[in-house]
């Protein structure tokens, strides 16, 4: 924080070091003549409010200080436009497999290697039971198996699903959903790890026996050890495979604990749990976000109001001369919050763009997740329009204190030295 501190003054000070006496003495009282006048002609032959073309055209008069203004309200905006893209897509990324938005209950079938009691219904009726219970709208069913893919020392854990596919909405990445035998899929760190891509074709091995598949999509996300297959690829490696849990969706306001006591009620083999509907993960994100963008909004916006206050404090003499002609305060604090929401809203035009290309080069470069396009697209045109505001709203909000303060200033005060 030194060193930051130190470049920071560096600059300043060099100039203040080469600043002749006489000009340092009349800081504040001496009028800039000559600096943007050209701009202001043309304005005040506008009909805008004299003192809205006076502060639209003030920028020009100090070009250096202005576009460090504007480099302050484009790092707002841009970490807005940043802030407010990831909440979305994470956002997204959280309804990602929920298939409808209702309740989901986890249904784990016990059985003599989980040390619990085995179920009294087969796998197809346990689906089936689970299917007519109240509020359900889906059921899928999974089998675990460990298997060899031919050709790699490392073997894998390959789910394998039967029944309700609208959990797969929004985790495809890219490519589709698994839909016959012989189709897998898997998340972005499996196939990077094992140099596989879409169309590749693989051998799964179990218990001596072999069957062939084709990767046909990217998860989302998914575990770096394991792959996904429609359960017709499980039937030539185990004809008798049973499922292990069940993944039962349930209708919007279903009440999923009492569905989770009917399934236990039915068969004392079986044990029903509630997935939660939070997101640890989304929820750090979206506070991070938040947080982020508070902080450096402020930052920008503290960045305004040093600049307005040392320009309204060099001003002394012309926004006396101003008052002593019959400028109303109101119109003193128009032309001082004008002078930066032109500001404001280039900066909102530039750090837009920027806060988008940020958000893709986050999103593009997470290895476990593969976010697909409806998952960074996020912005519509009334978005934008409130990021471009949001440009104009940190202006207005830093230069607001300074221009009411200034708008307070006697007109003795401020010629006191003529």
């Amino acid at each position: 924080m030194p060193v930051l501190v130190l470049l920071a003054a560096l600059v300043p000070a060099l100039r203040a070091h080469r600043l002749p006496t006489a000009r340092a003495i009349s800081a504040g009282s001496a009028s800039l003549t000559g600096r943007g006048l050209r701009v202001q002609r043309v304005l005040a032959g506008t009909p805008l409010p004299r003192a809205v073309s006076m502060g639209l055209g003030r920028p020009l008069a100090r070009p250096g200080r202005t576009l460090l203004t504007l480099a302050a309200i484009i790092l707002g905006v841009t970490t807005v436009t940043l802030a407010t893209g990831l909440t979305s897509t994470m956002l997204a990324y959280s309804e990602a497999g929920r298939g409808g938005g209702g309740p989901l209950v986890r249904v784990e079938a016990g059985g003599p290697a989980g040390g619990r009691t085995a179920p009294l219904l087969g796998d197809a009726r346990i689906e089936e039971h689970l299917g007519s219970l109240p509020g359900a709208v889906g059921v899928r069913a999974r089998a675990l198996a460990q298997v060899t893919l031919v050709g790699q020392s490392r073997p894998a854990f390959a789910d394998f699903y039967r029944g309700d596919d609208t959990s797969y909405a929004g985790r495809i990445a890219d490519g589709r959903m698994p839909r016959a035998a012989g189709e897998v899929v898997a998340g972005p760190a499996f196939l990077t790890q094992r140099g596989l891509r879409l169309g590749d074709r693989v051998t799964l091995a179990l218990n001596g026996r072999q069957t062939t598949a084709t990767v046909v999509g990217k998860l989302v996300e998914g575990n770096a050890r394991a792959l996904e297959a429609s359960w017709e690829t499980l039937l030539p490696l185990t004809p008798d495979a049973r499922a292990i849990e069940y993944d039962v969706r349930l209708a919007r306001g279903a009440d999923a604990r009492a569905y989770a006591e009917a399934a236990e009620a039915a068969d004392p083999g079986l044990r029903a749990s509630v997935s939660d509907t939070g997101n640890t993960a989304t929820t750090t994100v979206v506070a991070f976000s938040t947080v982020f963008t508070v902080l450096l909004s402020a930052v920008a916006s503290l960045g305004v109001f040093n600049t307005v206050l040392l320009d309204t404090r060099e001003r002394r003499r012309d926004l006396g001369m101003l008052k002593s002609i019959g400028m109303t305060p109101r119109q003193v604090v128009a032309m001082t919050v004008t002078s930066v929401a032109g500001v404001g809203a280039v900066g909102g035009l530039l750090g837009i763009p920027l806060g988008i290309l940020a958000h893709r080069l986050v999103v593009d470069n997470v290895g476990v997740v593969a976010f697909p396009e409806s998952m960074k697209d996020v912005w519509d045109v009334p978005q934008l329009s409130g990021l471009l505001l949001a440009g104009v709203a940190i202006a207005v909000v830093g230069a607001l204190v300074p221009a009411r303060s200034a708008a307070r200033m006697t007109i003795a005060a401020a010629l006191h030295t003529e």
